[in-house]
């Protein structure tokens, strides 16, 4: 009796706790969704020990069906992702472009809810695909939800949503026979863009480093279109967001990616989750380009065109705010699953542009959480729901877990006092901007939309040396594995309206004819059912040769924090060393993990004995930022006998990264590929080999290898 007691009381308190959606089973007897005690969670109840089970069993009935119902349709695309709390604090009032209160109060945080995520690939995909990553945030406004939902990179494939199906079934697997997956470089997809000349530009910066990151941690994001900033004064200006990562920017090589695939398909999500749940918490920058509505037209490009950027030469970034990402989700499902971002989610002070990306992305987000989450009522869901209360007369419908009070469900009315009433723009209602829109009805687009050579043009201008070669390989990787010639063909006369060298080397690589001049855009073979319009391009000179600001190279590179250093040890290592590397890197922020042939700790020439955190055969050099070697004669002897060990070496160097090791592991070092050279210390001062950690990778290593 005491004992049912207890539980009833402990069951008392979860109900509590339920009604804010919050379920710790801990402790607790099993029941059924509607909180019936089960005695028995593993066998049907049956006619006999061996005869049928019967329909009566509603235990089991409810646990098969839900079971049946888990998954829920995924994203078509953006299906394979990962999520993170934080709060937004803003550093700089923007009260004199805005009425958006989150955005004019700099003294308290608000919640936020990031979603990163691959775009192409279904959710069983790997991370590491070459591709754009999706930068998705929540804010949870005290003016309700304000979602701005973007990307790593700044512009996009396409100008007009009527598109997005087209582009997206080309990318997307093959339809006759579901290959490749998660992967552009297949005909379908080059096809479509060697016949779209608007995708240029993002060609340009999807063949790039940009397109396969270190780690979510260390992308830039942007909202891609231009959207509006309104102030209680009616008065509009146009902004592009930013967001910089505080880490830094950093990518891997394409022959690093493909085997990190191969090694830990689920590299980026881990990375989040550990560096998160460690108390690293990734941090970005909020940075913002304003420019006034009556300078609308004063650049060589529009506004209004997502597959142009504003180079920060011409408008600097004004950094306004931080975000910090510090808590995991308590349930993946439940939180970065059914999280629903839509940029139709605006709040009073910020407003859209008539981007007609933009325009179409507003209605198809939320008709694709109608079909996903199976409900209008997806709002209701936990994750989506704002921090304050929704009051309206939306009733009913699959899903409804609001219980609305009262008989009112119309507007006007008197039974309720006119409640729920409308809110004046003086009390934060939201007022569209006013403005004017005149026009016949037209289907067709603005030739100011017509320059789709100059940016890309400028972008790949802008890029070092080893940068414009990883954009040549890239296109050459994609570009081999199309099987028709005469896509390729086409798409290696497209590049010479971008760079005729690019266009030169990329036919030699790929077996087409090489190019000896630019080739003008109307002798493509353009099919004849194509709308001439769609396929015009108009030459415009830009205001800069070059912006520094598009080139990873040219960012700073000024800290170590988080990055992952692999020291390889076996018996007889020299732990003195191991011990100061440990002391100099915590101090810097990075992450020591000690390698060694076995999991079993490793005993050192002197002190306690060291824990593994990794073994040689169960991962990779592509897994880490740097290798160090710490001496130890009976060490270097055992690991110069491990194939792994020095596979390991051999990868880091391949790959640029930096390269340690005590004077005494020159006979590990003779048995690898490693050669003097930038970014390689092999004199044991570890400070220096920490520094070389901090810069770009020595990417002149690429150059020895030609």
């Amino acid at each position: 009796m005491a004992m049912q007691k207890k539980n009833s009381a402990v069951r008392s308190k979860k109900i509590t706790d339920l009604s804010k959606n919050v379920v710790d089973s801990a402790g607790q007897q099993l029941t059924t969704d509607l909180g019936v005690p089960i005695n028995d969670d593993h066998n049907t109840l049956k006619a006999g020990n061996r005869g049928p089970t019967l329909l009566q069993d509603f235990i089991f009935r409810e646990k098969i069906q839900h079971f049946d119902r888990e998954r829920i349709p995924e994203r078509v695309v953006h299906a394979r992702g990962t999520g993170a709390h934080g709060v937004f604090r803003l550093k700089k009032s923007l009260k004199k472009y805005t009425s958006a209160a989150f955005l004019n109060d700099t003294s308290s945080d608000t919640p936020v809810f990031v979603r990163f995520s691959t775009v192409a690939g279904s959710r069983g995909s790997g991370d590491l695909a070459r591709d754009v990553r999706g930068f998705a945030v929540k804010f949870y406004t005290t003016q309700g939800n304000y979602d701005l939902v973007g990307n790593n990179i700044p512009v996009f494939f396409i100008q007009d949503s009527m598109k997005f199906p087209d582009l997206v079934h080309s990318v997307k697997p093959e339809a006759d026979n579901e290959m490749p997956q998660a992967a552009s470089a297949h005909d379908t997809f080059w096809d479509f863009i060697s016949l779209t000349p608007e995708a240029a530009h993002m060609i340009m910066w999807t063949m790039s480093d940009r397109a396969i990151p270190r780690s979510f941690r260390m992308m830039e994001g942007f909202g891609v279109h231009t959207f509006r900033l309104i102030n209680d004064k009616g008065e509009s200006h146009f902004v592009k967001f930013h967001w910089k990562p505080v880490l830094g920017m950093h990518s891997v090589a394409w022959d690093e990616a493909q085997k990190i695939n191969g090694k830990n398909s689920d590299f980026h999500r881990q990375d989040l989750w550990n560096a998160i749940d460690s108390g690293q918490f990734p941090e970005w920058d909020l940075g913002m380009q304003l420019i006034p509505e009556k300078d609308e037209h004063q650049f060589d490009f529009d506004l209004l065109d997502p597959t142009k950027l504003i180079p920060e030469e011409i408008v600097p970034v004004e950094i306004v705010g931080r975000m910090t990402l510090n808590k995991n989700p308590d349930n993946f499902f439940a939180e970065t699953e059914q999280i629903a971002f839509n940029p139709g989610n605006i709040v009073p002070g910020i407003d859209f542009s008539n981007d007609p990306l933009l325009q179409g992305r507003i209605l198809s987000y939320t008709d694709t959480h109608l079909h996903r989450l199976g409900s209008q009522n997806f709002t209701q869901i936990p994750i989506n729901r704002p921090i304050v209360p929704a009051y309206n007369n939306h009733r009913d419908g699959f899903m409804q877990t609001n219980v609305p009070q009262g008989k009112n469900i119309y507007s006007p009315n008197t039974v309720a006092a006119g409640c729920p009433f409308q809110a004046t723009q003086k009390d934060g209602g939201f007022v569209a901007y006013a403005q004017k829109v005149d026009g016949e009805t037209i289907r067709a687009r603005s030739r100011s939309f017509f320059d789709h050579f100059s940016q890309p043009r400028l972008f790949f201008n802008s890029q070092s040396t080893h940068e414009q070669r990883h954009i040549k390989n890239a296109l050459s990787f994609e570009l081999s594995k199309v099987k028709s010639p005469v896509i390729r063909q086409r798409m290696v006369n497209n590049l010479t309206n971008i760079d005729l060298g690019m266009a030169q080397y990329v036919a030699a690589k790929i077996g087409a004819t090489i190019p000896s001049k630019l080739m003008a855009w109307e002798n493509l073979n353009i099919p004849a059912d194509g709308n001439p319009a769609e396929f015009t391009s108009v030459d415009k000179k830009p205001a800069l040769k070059t912006s520094p600001a598009l080139s990873m190279t040219h960012q700073p590179f000024d800290n170590i924090e988080t990055r992952c250093i692999a020291v390889l040890a076996a018996d007889g290592v020299n732990g003195d060393t191991i011990k100061q590397l440990k002391k100099e890197a915590a101090s810097k922020g990075a992450v020591v993990k000690i390698v060694a042939p076995t999991l079993s700790p490793v005993k050192p020439i002197q002190g306690a004995s060291i824990p593994v955190d990794e073994t040689l055969f169960n991962t990779a050099g592509v897994l880490f930022d740097a290798v160090y070697i710490p001496g130890g004669k009976k060490s270097i002897d055992a690991l110069s006998q491990e194939d792994d060990a020095i596979n390991i070496i051999n990868d880091i160097f391949k790959h640029c990264k930096a390269i340690g090791a005590d004077k005494d592991a020159k006979a590990l070092i003779d048995k690898t590929k490693v050669i003097k050279g930038k970014g390689i210390n092999l004199d044991g001062n570890t400070k220096t080999f920490l520094q070389n950690i901090a810069a770009p990778r020595a990417w002149e290593r690429e150059e020895m290898r030609m």
